[in-house]
C-alpha cells in the first residue's frame, strides 16, 4: 500500500485520513493534543462539504444538524436591515464541532493509525518521498499532508491579524427567534439553533491582539459588550456557562502554493480565512475530497497533487478575500460609516427579495 502521514487530526485532518484510506493508502495522523477530538461549539456545514461526506461514506450529519435560517441582519436595537427569510438562499446546516468529528472518525478504519500527543518538529523530503521528525523519533512515507491549522510547522507564511477577537458559546434557552446577525459599531453578534434546541452563538469585537480578558474572563467581556442588545441577545449570554475567546487571524494572499514537493496542505494550513462566511472546516473538507479525487484520476503523484493545488488554491484565495472583505464591512467603528453601510444593504436586501419574487413568479407561470 502507499503510505500517508497527516499531520494534526482537526475536521479537515481526519476527513483526509478518511479519504486517503479509500483511495487504498495506509495512513498515519499525527495529533499533538493528548487527545483525539474536537473543541469549540457550532459549524455551519454547507451542502458542497455535505456532499464531500457523503461520497466519503460519512452519513448522518443531517440527523444530527439542523437546517440554518436565513433570519437577515439587525441593529443593536432590533430593528431589521435586511430580512433574508425571502431570498432564496443556500443554507447551510448547524452541527456541533465535535459532534461533526465524531462522524468523520468514526468511517476511520483499519488502514488509518492515529498517534496523539506526538508533536512534528521537521519534515524533510526528496524525490522519492518525506521524513517526518517527531520527539519519538522519525516517520517516512510518500505523501504529507499537513492539517495542523493556522500556525503550521509545514507553511512559511506567517499569520495576518484580522483586528478583532470572536466569543463563541452555546446556551441553554428556549426561544422562538429564529437567529441571525447583528451589526453595531466595531462590534456584531449572530446566533442559530442546533437540533437539540440549544443556541449555538458567536460575537466579534473590534481590539488589539492578546489583550487580556476584564476581570470577569471573556463572559465578562462580552455581557459588557452585548447585555443592552435586543432579545434574545441578553438571555442567550445569561444561559451560557462557558465563552469561548480567540483572536482571529487569516492568511495573506495570494496564497501561496499548497503543495511542495511531496508535502500537501488543506484547511487553515493552506487558507485560513476569519469566519464571517462559515466556510473554513467546510473548504477543509473540500479539500480533502478533492485531493483524493486527482489521487484516483491522475497517472502519478506528482501530477495529481499539481492538479489539487491548480483545482483549490483559486477558490479557497476567493473565499479568504470574501470573508476579509465581510469582516471589515461588519467591523465598521464610525457611526457615520455605519450608518450608510446599513442603508446600503438594506436597499441590496431588497433589490434582492424583489428579483427572488419576480423568479419565482416567472417559474410559476411556466
Amino acid at each position: 500500500m502507499r503510505t500517508a502521514i497527516v499531520v494534526g487530526a482537526g475536521i479537515g485532518g481526519v476527513t483526509a485520513a478518511v479519504a486517503l484510506e479509500q483511495c487504498g493508502w495506509q495512513v498515519t495522523v499525527l495529533e499533538r493534543a493528548a487527545a483525539l477530538g474536537e473543541v469549540g461549539a457550532g459549524i455551519s456545514v454547507w451542502p458542497g462539504a455535505v456532499a464531500v461526506l457523503e461520497e466519503l461514506g460519512v452519513t448522518g450529519v443531517q440527523k444530527v444538524a439542523v437546517l440554518g435560517d436565513p433570519a437577515g441582519m439587525r441593529r443593536p436595537n432590533g430593528k431589521w436591515v435586511v430580512e433574508a427569510t425571502d431570498l432564496g438562499l443556500e443554507l447551510p446546516v448547524m452541527i456541533h464541532r465535535a459532534r461533526l468529528h465524531e462522524l468523520i472518525t468514526d468511517r476511520l478504519g483499519p488502514a488509518v493509525t492515529i498517534r496523539t500527543g506526538t508533536t512534528v518538529t521537521a519534515v524533510n523530503q526528496d524525490e522519492t518521498g518525506a521524513t517526518v521528525t517527531t520527539q519519538y523519533g522519525k516517520l517516512e512515507a510518500e505523501l504529507v499532508v499537513g492539517a495542523d491549522g493556522i500556525r503550521s510547522i509545514l507553511r512559511d507564511s506567517r499569520p495576518r491579524y484580522a483586528g478583532y477577537t470572536a466569543y463563541r458559546g452555546i446556551a441553554a434557552v428556549d426561544t422562538a427567534d429564529g437567529g441571525g446577525e447583528t451589526w453595531g459599531r466595531g462590534r456584531r453578534f449572530g446566533f442559530a439553533k442546533l437540533i437539540d434546541g440549544r443556541i449555538y452563538w458567536y460575537a466579534t469585537l473590534n481590539r488589539p491582539a492578546g489583550q487580556p480578558a476584564g476581570p470577569g474572563g471573556p463572559r465578562g467581556d462580552v455581557i459588557e459588550a452585548f447585555g443592552d442588545w435586543h432579545d434574545p441577545i441578553p438571555a442567550l449570554l445569561a444561559g451560557t456557562q462557558e465563552v469561548l475567546q480567540n483572536d482571529l487571524y487569516d492568511l495573506p494572499t495570494p496564497l501561496a502554493p499548497f503543495v511542495d514537493g511531496r508535502v500537501v496542505l488543506l484547511g487553515d494550513a493552506a487558507h485560513a480565512m476569519t469566519p464571517n462566511l462559515g466556510r473554513g472546516a467546510c473548504s477543509a473538507i473540500e479539500d480533502a475530497g478533492a485531493l483524493a479525487r486527482h489521487l484516483r484520476e491522475a497517472p502519478d503523484l506528482d501530477a495529481a497533487v499539481s492538479r489539487y493545488d491548480a483545482e483549490r488554491r483559486p477558490v479557497t484565495t476567493k473565499l479568504v478575500k470574501r470573508s476579509r472583505a465581510v469582516g471589515r464591512l461588519g467591523q465598521v467603528d464610525n457611526g457615520v460609516l455605519c450608518t450608510a453601510r446599513d442603508g446600503l444593504l438594506g436597499l441590496a436586501g431588497l433589490a434582492a427579495s424583489l428579483r427572488g419574487k419576480r423568479a419565482r413568479v416567472e417559474q410559476s407561470r411556466t
